[in-house]
């Protein structure tokens, strides 16, 4: 654990107290007792990153690889040695039988095919998300997971992440009382493109500025935050209503780089949501503001500031206090008493790994042991859905309904 991460420390504001919630990282896994033989579908950056967290699980090979373009397919083996390379997914599947389970990171427009040629061939499945750039091709994908025998596990990764799960804990007691509102942004300064030497790979590279396969910020980023939101509250929106600009890269795309969204729920909450690629201050966060607390997640850590007028609570006396300018800031750690005796209240602030690590190692668990993955075919669905009508909002300008049965698969 590096200095940096040990002296993270939290800032209040006024009469707040800020309070660093920190996750139990035990359990975590239960890989196959004979190992787990996996392949990967898309070698971009997302496939990349996956290689890298499954290279951290002990028991797990990677023993294929797949990509059309074929830069990225040799950069993956280089990052893979050992891999076999494939040009086609089918290829892969037939050729590679040992491969017992395939993560799908192709272009989001790509997932159907693979998925289901993937789980028709026996295979469990990790998809990306948002699951598709359709809504016909989202809920065909849940409903091909629904129908199979295998393991599918939706790429939605605030469900696994140790700190969200600790965080939604206290969500869900008294520390928050009565929900406020909500709020979360994604701010990263990216252009969207690729880059490549001819006008086809440019093309093929670049999916995420076609209008006709891309769902934009709220499809691509907000899918996963909406999916945060979900999860705590149990809850989807019932209408979005956006804006989108072009504020930075006027170089002939039609794709928004800035958008700002206000999705309403029935009972009455509102979460606003705001995503540019043109500047990252702030990064990623989700906020609940309730009556008692707000919770603060930025997907390595989270902390909730507690009001002036907020009891205070048992577990407090465990805590470890620190002082951030005129406020005192409470580090709350899980087992807190025990790292206390052994001097380590200090330790472990944020995690040690990427949120994807916890998800990968999540579906792994699932196939070893038989549990329940963390984000379901429905939940991906939903969450997609969310999205893909989030970036409707924003083309069209006007309010968008969210209804019960668009968020549904086949019965």
């Amino acid at each position: 654990m590096t200095t940096d991460r040990r002296e993270f420390l939290i800032q209040g504001a006024g009469a707040l107290t800020g309070f660093a919630l920190l996750p139990s990282l035990e359990g975590l896994s239960a890989v196959p007792a004979d190992g787990l033989a996996v392949a990967i579908v898309g070698m971009g950056r997302q496939g990349r990153a996956i290689a890298g967290e499954l290279q951290k699980i002990e028991g797990v090979n990677i023993v294929a690889i797949c990509d059309v373009d074929a830069p990225r397919l040799r950069s993956g083996g280089r990052r893979v040695q050992g891999a076999a390379a494939f040009a086609d997914h089918s290829e892969l599947l037939e050729k590679t039988p040992g491969a017992q389970a395939v993560f799908v990171a192709t272009p989001t427009h790509q997932h159907l095919e693979v998925v289901k040629d993937c789980l028709s061939a026996g295979r469990h499945v990790y998809c990306e998300a948002p699951l598709a750039h359709t809504i016909a091709d989202a809920r065909a994908i849940a409903d091909a997971a629904r129908v199979s025998d295998r393991v599918f596990q939706a790429g939605l990764l605030g469900r696994s992440n140790p700190v969200y799960q600790l965080a939604r804990s206290f969500y869900r007691t008294e520390s928050l009382r009565q929900l406020v509102s909500m709020r979360a942004q994604n701010n990263r300064k990216t252009s969207w493109r690729q880059g490549a030497s001819t006008a086809e790979r440019t093309r093929r590279l670049d999916w995420r500025l076609d209008p006709a396969v891309s769902i934009g910020l709220p499809g691509e980023w907000g899918t996963h935050q909406f999916d945060v939101f979900h999860f705590y509250t149990g809850k989807y929106p019932s209408s979005v209503r956006g804006d989108g600009s072009i504020r930075v890269y006027d170089d002939g795309r039609t794709i928004a780089d800035t958008v700002a969204l206000t999705l309403r729920f029935d009972d009455g909450t509102v979460l606003d949501y705001q995503a540019t690629l043109g500047n990252s201050f702030g990064g990623r966060y989700e906020v609940f503001h309730g009556e008692m607390s707000a919770i603060k997640l930025a997907w390595s850590h989270g902390w909730m500031f507690k009001e002036a007028d907020a009891s205070t609570q048992g577990w407090e006396v465990y805590a470890n206090r620190q002082r951030y300018f005129n406020d005192e800031g409470i580090t709350l750690i899980a087992d807190a008493t025990q790292l206390a005796s052994q001097g380590k209240l200090k330790d472990g602030v944020g995690l040690p790994n990427d949120s994807l690590y916890y998800g990968v190692k999540d579906f792994i668990t699932s196939i070893g042991d038989g549990s329940p993955v963390t984000t379901s075919a429905e939940e991906g669905l939903r969450a997609t859905v969310v999205g893909i009508l989030a970036q409707r909002a924003v083309v069209s300008g006007e309010e968008i309904a969210i209804g019960e049965s668009e968020l549904k698969g086949r019965e």
